[in-house]
């Protein structure tokens, strides 16, 4: 392993890491910054968040700038205004002993005027964010004639935010001849369009494999119906004492939702998302980057170039639709050389997508188990046990009232002391776990898609004949959707769950290809009829209603209605269910 010194870092920059605690260089570090050194016009350099990105680009940048011309000299774009603000943090840090060398900070949701005087009085180093660099463009207060030198840091993430046609515009502001470093946690192919378009013969570096994951990290998915997910992260959550970690949401609904709820259930938590503003994000980000939040609930955008440090889990409240997602949330813990771990809590339909994570990523998943109340329990004693015994007691201030406080205890014997400590801390705990029910755990896929684990209601049939009536207090109900529509056991009792007020307890349910019929309890099927019947998927307008025959329905009846293909497909377009899936006119 080479030194920075080796690397040709200049001693006033190695002054600076040495005092921040930097001993040796990382893989990622020790590869781009000989070249960058070197005069190396372009570079693409694959990584994963939390390698030591920053002073691989940025402990050369330094070393380069002329801080003689108070001009911008480098330009450095990054996705957010998180990472814009921990980029030139770092820079700021790394220069302490380079005179008159300043880096500005660029980006939205803050004052421009207060950003556009830092340009009139001069810097040499620009961070900024492509949104609000080009209000600045157009308003005719940057110059970027004298750049030398443009980073594009987590450039995937850039185009995922739909930067594209901004970078675009920002690199026709530049000098054609200056050096280009694109930093990428994957390589989608935005990116190799962009290497095409604006570098002349880049040099590659891949630190791991393309797409890979980080090897600090292990990935674990625990498989539960849809209707236990949410107790499935509250076990989860408290199987883990010390648990410091982002759940990834899908929507700004979901969210709020979850982070609502652990609120609710006394967690340490709080929400991240597109509808906060400003101010909310960062008051948000400030009680979780000092640990006075445990669980942060945050949707990929509003997360996206979050930079905190020791993050010990992310959680995939279910996966995302694509890998490169996937690999970003994960790459939030088990950085900088530590460990951490990713766990998603997925539905039996996304057994497959893991499959496909796992090849791509050349990572294994391990199928977890749902902890047992017991277990967590335990668990939970120990660690405050743990704590008890740690705990730094300052002799001086509590000395005068110890005294009464002996005098007030000394009827307990020792074993009652403790015992009512642990009572004290633990009761609710102990409690809730005693009447909880444990979370079944799905089997594989059956026959015809379904997934066998559902609980299925007995069929009861009239002389062998396949009629079929819904369990008893229970209404058999029509849903215009089907096999046709990718939709199973587990999506369709997602979609109830999500629009019914309450929870709904969900019987029988039978998949059929462009249609599929349910149970509810008879006291709930007006308001699952009236709340599904106002839904839209895919933009195809939902239609419920009670199955032919009601609770006494012949199923045959209903197959026979319902699945006559074209013939049917009008009537049902005007029963509102729209034309089935591949047959709309």
């Amino acid at each position: 392993m080479k030194t920075f010194e080796e690397l040709g870092v200049a001693a006033n920059i190695r002054k600076a890491i040495e005092e921040m605690g930097y001993e040796n260089p990382m893989p990622v570090q020790e590869e781009v910054i000989p070249y960058l050194l070197s005069g190396m016009r372009d570079i693409i350099a694959l990584a994963q968040t939390g390698t030591g990105k920053t002073a691989a680009f940025g402990l050369p940048l330094l070393q380069q700038v002329n801080v003689n011309e108070n001009v911008p000299q480098a330009l450095i774009l990054c996705p957010t205004r998180e990472l814009c603000l921990q980029i030139a943090g770092d820079l700021a840090d790394y220069s302490k002993y380079i005179d008159h060398l300043r880096v500005l900070p660029v980006y939205g949701g803050s004052s421009i005027e207060s950003q556009i005087k830092g340009l009139r009085r001069g810097v040499q180093i620009i961070v900024a964010t492509p949104g609000r660099l080009i209000d600045l463009i157009n308003r005719k207060t940057v110059n970027l004639e004298h750049v030398k030198y443009v980073i594009l840091d987590e450039a995937d993430e850039m185009l995922n935010m739909g930067f594209t046609d901004s970078i675009d515009e920002i690199l026709s502001k530049v000098p054609q001849n200056r050096s280009m470093l694109l930093f990428s946690a994957t390589m989608p192919k935005e990116i190799a369009k962009i290497t095409r378009k604006y570098m002349d013969d880049p040099k590659e570096i891949t630190i791991g494999r393309k797409n890979e994951g980080s090897s600090n990290v292990k990935h674990v998915y625990y498989m539960v119906h849809a209707k236990d997910k949410y107790l499935a992260l509250k076990r989860i959550a408290d199987y883990y004492p010390d648990i410091y970690g982002i759940i990834f949401c899908r929507t700004r609904r979901e969210t709020q939702e979850i982070a609502d709820k652990l609120i609710q259930d006394g967690y340490s938590a709080d929400s991240l998302h597109g509808d906060l503003s400003q101010a909310q994000r960062d008051y948000v980000m400030q009680k979780f980057r000092l640990r006075n939040l445990q669980l942060l609930v945050a949707t990929d955008v509003a997360a996206r170039g979050l930079d905190v440090d020791s993050l010990t889990h992310v959680i995939n409240y279910g996966l995302p639709d694509d890998i490169e997602s996937y690999n970003h949330r994960s790459g939030r813990t088990g950085r900088a050389g530590k460990t951490g771990t990713s766990i998603a809590i997925i539905h039996t339909k996304e057994k497959g997508k893991v499959r496909e994570i796992e090849k791509i990523m050349n990572r294994k998943f391990e199928q977890g188990v749902i902890p047992k109340g017991d277990v967590i329990c335990e668990k939970q004693l120990f660690h405050f046990v743990d704590q008890l015994e740690k705990v730094k007691v300052n002799e001086e201030e509590i000395s005068r009232i110890l005294p009464s406080i002996y005098r007030r205890l000394e009827w307990l014997e020792k074993e009652d002391l403790i015992k009512r400590i642990a009572s004290l801390e633990f009761n609710r705990l102990i409690e809730y776990y005693q009447d909880a029910a444990e979370i079944e755990t799905p089997n594989e896929r059956g026959a015809y898609g379904e997934d066998k684990s559902y609980p299925r209601r007995k069929d009861r049939t009239s002389g062998g004949n396949g009629a079929r009536s819904a369990e008893k207090g229970y209404s058999r109900l029509f849903i215009n959707i089907g096999r046709t529509d990718n939709v199973n056991p587990a999506t369709l009792m997602g979609l109830i769950n999500d629009y019914t007020p309450n929870k709904v307890n969900i019987g029988r349910i039978d998949i059929m290809q462009n249609f599929s019929f349910f149970e509810v309890p008879e006291r709930d099927a007006s308001k699952v009829i009236g709340a599904l019947n106002k839904q839209q998927r895919e933009g195809r307008r939902i239609s419920v209603e009670v199955a032919q025959g009601g609770n006494n329905g012949d199923d045959r009846k209903d197959r026979g209605r319902y699945s006559r293909g074209e013939k049917n497909s009008k009537s049902q377009a005007k029963r509102g269910g729209g034309y089935p899936k591949g047959k709309r006119r």
